[in-house]
């Protein structure tokens, strides 16, 4: 749990909706997430979590209402786009490494082409953040060499790379071996020790309770509930979060 730390709302969304074709999959969804804050959202498949994460992003725009970063709102123009994505890092289920390319080199591309950092300090800050994660002994091999554990952790330090302002994770561990899913989690929890303002989107229940400020249930394309983690998960507010807890914590 991250303490102390002033609420300055990073990121405002307000009344956003999101439709694919007939099914509407985000509903009226307001929220705020605040600088140094670790915001954990649960919920059933196809509830919305990774949409709202996705709309964020940009990846999937949204039909209405307006979702804004540090008072910017997202759109489509190009330029404030790359800025906001340069401080939004995502982390998905799929690592979406480059297999062509070394670890060092999936690390440093964006800070190189976006960023304009030069090859030598784009390495030298690369392998700081392999460091961080685990990962410098392997900067030099290719991700098919890699464990699931180890290209997600290559995936995060490529993510924290653009040093951005606030993390998305996506189900990060849901495709990793059961044995991998600590090395993961490790490394994030490390980043929310760090005050990282981290967005994440898991089914690991034992995470939401001890590294969230604050646990979002999703259902059927709303918020339902949003509370700290104390509060969420030893009194939960209805029969589906419940259930829900309790499939999760079986």
């Amino acid at each position: 749990m991250t303490t102390g730390h002033t609420t300055t709302p990073f990121i405002v969304v307000d009344r956003v909706c999101k439709s694919f074709g007939a099914h509407q999959v985000l509903k009226d969804v307001s929220t705020t997430f605040n600088t140094g804050e670790v915001t954990v959202i649960i919920g059933a498949s196809g509830s919305g979590k990774s949409t709202l994460l996705r709309a964020i992003n940009r990846l999937e725009p949204h039909d209405s209402g307006t979702i804004t970063i540090d008072g910017e709102p997202v759109g489509d123009d190009p330029h404030r786009l790359q800025k906001q994505r340069s401080e939004v890092g995502m982390v998905f289920q799929q690592f979406n490494l480059f297999g062509h390319m070394s670890v060092l080199d999936n690390v440093t591309l964006a800070p190189r082409r976006i960023r304009r950092t030069p090859r030598a300090k784009a390495n030298e800050q690369a392998m700081a953040l392999l460091t961080r994660v685990g990962m410098q002994d392997h900067a030099h091999k290719y991700p098919w060499q890699l464990s699931g554990g180890q290209q997600q952790r290559v995936a995060i330090a490529r993510a924290l790379a653009m040093q951005p302002q606030v993390m998305l994770f996506d189900e990060p561990t849901s495709a990793l071996d059961p044995e991998m899913v600590q090395e993961v989690l490790d490394v994030m929890r490390e980043l929310a020790r760090g005050g990282m303002t981290m967005i994440v989107v898991t089914h690991e229940m034992g995470f939401a309770r001890e590294v969230s400020d604050r646990v979002m249930f999703f259902d059927q394309g709303r918020i339902a509930h949003d509370a700290p983690p104390a509060e969420f998960f030893s009194n939960p507010a209805n029969d589906r979060i419940r259930a829900f807890i309790g499939r999760m914590s079986a």
